[in-house]
């Protein structure tokens, strides 16, 4: 299996501002997702930015880096662009892990990558893990996926799904015996290289701008997304500063 790893990393966060040079145990958190990455089977990991500074402290730690330019409107259309300045064949597999996630576990990258080489009817490929609790159940902020029997997206979504009609309200799979619990989705992604060029190309869905979900435009244009059922959540990614002060502590 041969796959690259794409991180997009920009500075204009706009919840917590600079996240991506926030220093975590000596070394800023884009380099500390990218030293994770290379843990991956990965055969090259690069950071897609469009910051001269963030280039060049991934150079002062080794890490690759390639400038993209500064008015994508998302961090698919900037790996877009890498694909095309890394000259990556269409078929080369490509896991976009986002610049936020300095605990993402490698493993969990090549499972990604490889459930998208062993699935050739598929464009995408994804995470998602059983929901254990009725609050993430029923938080609007946890992203929903429903797969079909060979674990194929069905629908993404930030309501609580699927619905049981008896148990509404309650965390009815508990007591299901395991059938059909509710998966949440894991923000981790693998592309062909091809499609990746593509998609930006295709007109936003309407089901994506009502649920703010990106990877439903896919789904809307007809094509396949792949999902790996991970048996344990990944660890937490950092959109807060109490997020930040989580990881900070991890590298101390």
């Amino acid at each position: 299996m041969s796959f690259t790893v794409l991180i997009p990393a920009r500075q204009a966060s706009t919840r917590l501002p600079n996240k991506a040079l926030a220093d975590l145990g000596g070394a800023p958190m884009v380099v500390r997702v990218a030293q994770q990455s290379l843990k991956s089977r990965a055969r090259q990991v690069v950071v897609a930015t469009d910051s001269v500074e963030i280039a060049q402290l991934c150079a002062q730690f080794g890490v690759a880096a390639v400038m993209t330019e500064t008015g994508h409107l998302s961090g698919t259309d900037r790996l877009a662009q890498a694909c095309g300045l890394l000259d990556l064949p269409d078929t080369e597999v490509v896991v976009n892990v986002q610049g936020d996630e300095p605990l993402i576990d490698p493993a969990l990258i090549d499972s990604v990558a490889a459930v998208l080489v062993q699935r050739e009817d598929c464009a995408m490929s994804t995470a998602a893990h059983v929901i254990e609790s009725l609050e993430d159940f029923l938080n609007p902020n946890v992203v929903k996926v429903v797969t079909d029997a060979r674990s194929t997206a069905l629908y993404f979504s930030r309501a609580s799904i699927p619905a049981d009609r008896s148990g509404a309200g309650n965390a009815w799979w508990q007591a299901a015996g395991g059938i059909a619990p509710p998966l949440r989705h894991v923000g981790l992604y693998a592309y062909r290289a091809g499609f990746l060029r593509q998609f930006p190309k295709l007109p936003p869905a309407p089901l994506e701008q009502l649920e703010s979900l990106e990877q439903l435009r896919a789904l809307w244009h007809g094509f396949r997304i792949a999902v790996h059922i991970t048996a344990e959540a990944p660890g937490p990614g950092v959109d807060t500063p109490a997020d930040l002060e989580r990881a900070r502590r991890f590298f101390a």
